[in-house]
C-alpha cells in the first residue's frame, strides 16, 4: 500500500500550488488526497506577477474535485500534509476541523510543506513559534507576529517544516520536502 499524503485547500487556492505538489507526489508513488471544507469541485485561481503592478494579479484558474471533507480526515492515516497558498488559507485558518488536522501533524512531528500564504494556517495553530520560515514576502510581519524567524529564501527547512515563498520556488520546495518525506515516511 502506498504512503498517503494529504493536501488541505479550498476555493481560491493558487492552481499551481495545489496541482504541482499533487502531481509531483503522485509521480513519486505516493497516494495523495485533497481535503477541503466540503467534498465538492474546488475553484482555484492563478496568481501572476505582471509588469506595472505593485502586487500579484489574480485570474480564474482550474477546477478540481476534493476527495474528502475536513471532517472526514484522519490525520494518523497520512505521513505528511501539504498546505498550498492563494487566498484559501486566509479563510481556512478559521475552520476548527482544519486547525485540528494541521495541529495533529505538528503534534506528531510529521512533515508539513507550506507555500506562499499557507503559513497563515500553520500560524493559526501555533506551528511557527520559534521556527525559521519563509512565505510570500508580504507576510513577513505575520510570520514574525506568529513567533517565526522569517527568511527570504526559495525553501526553508526547520525540522519537519518545509516552507517556500510562492510557485516560482517549486523546484527547491519540492526537492526539500521530498527529501524529508523519503527519510520519514
Amino acid at each position: 500500500m502506498a504512503t498517503k499524503v494529504l493536501i488541505v485547500t479550498g476555493d481560491a487556492a493558487e492552481s499551481l500550488e495545489v496541482l504541482y505538489p499533487y502531481q509531483r507526489l503522485l509521480e513519486e508513488g505516493y497516494e495523495v488526497h485533497i481535503a477541503a471544507p466540503t467534498k465538492k469541485t474546488l475553484r482555484f485561481v492563478v496568481h501572476d506577477f505582471e509588469e506595472g503592478y505593485d502586487t500579484y494579479t489574480e485570474k480564474p484558474g482550474y477546477t478540481w474535485p476534493a476527495d474528502l471533507a475536513f471532517s472526514e480526515v484522519a490525520p494518523a492515516d497520512y505521513a505528511a500534509v501539504v498546505i498550498p497558498g492563494g487566498r484559501a488559507p486566509e479563510y481556512l485558518r478559521n475552520d476548527p476541523e482544519l486547525r485540528k488536522i494541521v495541529k495533529a501533524f505538528f503534534d506528531a512531528d510529521k512533515p508539513v510543506a507550506q507555500i506562499c500564504h499557507g503559513p497563515l494556517l500553520t500560524a493559526a495553530v501555533g506551528g511557527l513559534e520559534g521556527r525559521r520560515v519563509t512565505a510570500y514576502p508580504a507576510l513577513e510581519p505575520d510570520m514574525q507576529a506568529a513567533g517565526g524567524s522569517f527568511q527570504d529564501a526559495e525553501a526553508v527547512v526547520d525540522g519537519t517544516l518545509v516552507s517556500s515563498r510562492a510557485w516560482p520556488d517549486h523546484p527547491a520546495w519540492m526537492r526539500e520536502f521530498l527529501k524529508l518525506l523519503r527519510s520519514r515516511a
